[in-house]
């Protein structure tokens, strides 16, 4: 759902890693939809891939096996920090509609609107969907393992740690729990913050959006969650009273929570995160909903 940048880079993820046999495509409108698909069929014909791409309504989507959301509001974002957070009002109606119109949905559903907590949330909840996920905190996770491979000099796949809590200013780095090659080290966790803070700004400057990063991100969730493989993943889910990201350990698509241990500081920190997401959320739940101008195929 939502051909924008980010819907873009997932449905050409989708369509390269052949993980599906119908793509269907929804948007703000069908001409947007179709275009999608014009282009996603290109690419399905260069790369011969299985993947077959269609233009859809939001109703058509109830027939999928999972449904992933990656629709944007219009409106400019001002704030200088808590940068997530900034879409809260505007997107929330949306979400709020598209719950509706999804009620009673049995799949999975994949959240990537931001800010991806409260909308994961927001989704279930008006929805009444048992499996609503969210994709930041395994963004978070990748980009967290991506850095301290350069700043340690040691292969990507030789780190194992875990971003968790908010998608945002309140994300908590597991440092304690961190291991390299299966031994813990210090974790040069200031150089480590700073880069998380400023990657999806560059990003954002240089070509607009943050698009192939939460694209990867929602396959590797997609094949844990529909069962295709087993492993682990950080996503946001319910956890205590609230919603926050957290390692989820999937088995033939069942998600088990699988915190690392925290010492007392990241433990704290994730208490903070919780307190902000739930008072966020509770705030938010007043904002009105509006019509979500979607065109319907006959």
């Amino acid at each position: 759902m939502g051909a924008g940048a980010v819907g873009q880079a997932v449905a050409g993820a989708l369509v390269a890693s052949g993980l599906c046999a119908r793509l269907l495509v929804a948007s703000r409108t069908i001409e947007q939809a179709a275009a999608l698909v014009a282009d996603l069929d290109d690419m399905r014909a260069a790369v011969a891939s299985p993947v077959r791409p269609y233009a859809a309504s939001v109703a058509d989507l109830v027939d999928c096996q999972a449904v992933v959301i990656a629709v944007r509001a219009r409106f400019s974002n001002t704030n200088a920090t808590d940068m997530r957070m900034g879409g809260a009002q505007a997107n929330a109606p949306v979400i709020r509609v598209l719950g509706a119109e999804l009620r009673g949905y049995t799949g999975t559903v994949l959240m990537v609107t931001n800010p991806v907590d409260l909308m994961t949330r927001l989704f279930a909840e008006f929805s009444g969907c048992a499996r609503v996920f969210g994709i930041g905190s395994n963004l978070d996770s990748a980009r967290y393992r991506l850095t301290l491979a350069r700043l340690l000099d040691v292969p990507l796949d030789a780190v194992d740690g875990h971003v968790i809590g908010e998608h945002g200013d309140a994300a908590v780095v597991c440092a304690s729990a961190t291991r390299v090659n299966g031994h813990p080290l210090p974790v040069p966790l200031q150089q480590v913050r700073d880069e998380l803070a400023t990657r999806p700004g560059r990003i954002n400057a240089g070509i607009g959006r943050t698009r192939s990063g939460p694209a990867g991100a929602v396959v590797t969730a997609l094949r844990l969650a529909l069962g295709l493989e087993n492993g682990l993943v950080e996503l946001s889910a319910p956890y205590r009273d609230g919603w926050l990201g957290i390692p989820l350990r999937f088995t033939s698509g069942h998600p088990i929570p699988c915190l690392p241990a925290l010492d007392d500081t990241e433990a704290r920190q994730l208490d903070t995160a919780h307190t902000k997401l739930r008072a966020a959320y509770l705030a938010l739940r007043g904002t009105p909903s509006s019509s979500l101008p979607i065109v319907r195929t006959p």
